[in-house]
């Protein structure tokens, strides 16, 4: 009798003992592990779904055809959803040139909306990509950035193509003369 007392009351600390562990187990399950990855990840695609939305904002203006969305039970992982072709569902790997372009530059114009709302970001560099435009996308990825030069921001284009220049009213012209050395011409 005593043993079967003993037992029970080791029982009952037992249960209250694996309570108290599956209390932390869930807030570890919850929070992930001292390196704080699984928050940290947690975190961030919180903020990777508000970039996504803006980013389909600029998309809506830019290319129609396409919509963002994070791939199903993943964390930071991207699609492309194809309007124009039943909603398709698109790794980003299976995008042309073109498409990458319109693409990056919305989730630039996103990233850019996304670090503004605390700070106003004026100024916007886009290194190359024109070339692997259409010229279509070229025409829809120009009036873009010309709408966001009428809201007061600074959009500068650094680019080989020609046919940019027609299109832009100042830019600067650097021509190498060897040696090492280049000339710089501010035209507009």
């Amino acid at each position: 009798d005593a043993r079967r007392s003993q037992v029970q009351g080791l029982q009952e600390e037992l249960a209250a003992q694996e309570r108290r562990t599956s209390l932390w187990g869930a807030m570890a399950g919850l929070i992930g592990s001292a390196d704080g990855k699984k928050f940290r990840v947690f975190a961030q695609s919180l903020t990777f779904d508000s970039l996504l939305e803006l980013a389909n904002e600029h998309l809506a203006e830019l290319a129609r055809r396409y919509r963002l969305m994070r791939v199903p039970g993943t964390d930071l992982d991207l699609q492309i959803i194809d309007r124009e072709m039943a909603d398709e569902v698109r790794p980003t790997t299976s995008l042309s040139g073109g498409e990458s372009f319109l693409i990056s530059l919305a989730l630039a114009l996103a990233l850019s909306s996304l670090g503004s709302r605390d700070t106003r970001v004026e100024t916007l560099f886009i290194d190359e990509g024109f070339g692997t435009l259409d010229a279509d996308s070229l025409e829809v990825a120009l009036s873009a950035l010309d709408a966001l030069q009428e809201t007061g921001r600074q959009v500068g284009l650094i680019s080989h193509i020609p046919g940019l220049v027609e299109r832009l009213g100042a830019h600067v012209r650097i021509r190498p003369q060897g040696a090492g050395r280049s000339s710089v011409e501010v035209v507009g």
